[in-house]
């Protein structure tokens, strides 16, 4: 095989293979249409002489030239990458560069609408795609350009990545407004008396609040867990459940709020990005656009 004979391209589409695990999904990925991602993926089938992916009943699994190979195309990639954007010039008035970001639907709700408004008149062909990534998976996908940025807490492996402060939330606990234990001062002893509604995005494991419980001796009782802080949300307000949240997307909620009665850590959130991106404008323009919403929405705390 010769390197000369061998269309780079082609790499890209690898990597998106290995990554998504469906042809499909790369093609969205890519703005591409399916059959060029299977064109693409049979002359990698040619150039390498091995199918590289099996289809299975969940995805295209790698074959062992693939997992073996992967590595080198990753780094090979990133390489290549960072020879274009240095120096490169971003201008984002003119720039069509979609910008993928991760993050929970807590910060899509107080960050979005921030970012558009930010945007829309200074690059207006500029477009932002966001999405939730498990936090196990989060440094792949950015090492491997899955996404650009990610907002998340300090819990995230950041050996390999760049990262800054972003701020701090406050909780609160929140209450439909004719709850019984609305308007007046809530106490330990009514915390705990009362059924809770937890917001998480993995299956089971305790939550912070949990955490700083135990560290007191106490213990409360969850009753409903769920992945999504709106939906949590719509059941507080219809139920005697109460929830722990961070404060600013609490006062913009129809529910009574009150003082948590015993001391929590605020939740933290963190901006991280590949080392390799450093010094990329478009990369150093969206974060500074992020930074910017960030203490517009939560303050600068």
């Amino acid at each position: 095989m010769r390197l000369e004979k061998v269309d780079l391209n082609l790499f890209v589409v690898f990597d998106a293979i290995y990554r998504q695990r469906s042809v499909t999904k790369v093609a969205v990925l890519l703005n591409l249409t399916q059959p060029a991602v299977s064109n693409a993926l049979s002359r990698l089938r040619q150039t390498f002489d091995d199918p590289l992916f099996i289809r299975t009943p969940n995805g295209m699994a790698p074959t062992p030239v693939a997992d073996s190979v992967v590595g080198d195309v990753r780094a090979a990639l990133v390489l290549l990458d960072k020879s274009v954007s240095v120096n490169a010039r971003f201008a984002p008035a003119l720039s069509e560069k979609v910008f993928h970001l991760g993050m929970n639907d807590l910060a899509e709700s107080l960050l979005l609408p921030l970012l558009h408004a930010a945007i829309k008149t200074t690059a207006p062909k500029i477009a932002l795609t966001s999405y939730y990534v498990a936090r196990e998976a989060a440094t792949e996908d950015l090492k491997s350009g899955g996404i650009d940025l990610l907002i998340d807490t300090p819990g995230v492996n950041a050996k390999e990545l760049s990262h800054q402060s972003l701020g701090r939330l406050p909780y609160v606990v929140a209450m439909r407004p004719d709850h019984p234990l609305a308007g007046q001062r809530l106490t330990v002893e009514d915390y705990l008396a009362g059924e809770h509604i937890h917001v998480s995005s993995r299956r089971k494991g305790r939550g912070q609040m949990d955490v700083a419980l135990h560290a007191l001796g106490y213990r409360r009782g969850v009753a409903m867990r769920v992945q999504n802080y709106l939906v949590a949300a719509r059941i507080t307000a219809e139920t005697d459940l109460l929830w722990t949240v961070p404060k600013v997307l609490a006062e913009q909620l129809p529910l009574h709020t009150a003082e948590l009665p015993f001391d929590v850590e605020p939740l933290m959130w963190n901006l991280y990005w590949t080392k390799s991106a450093q010094n990329d404008p478009a990369s150093q323009w969206m974060r500074e656009i992020i930074s910017t919403a960030v203490v517009e929405a939560i303050g600068s705390s």
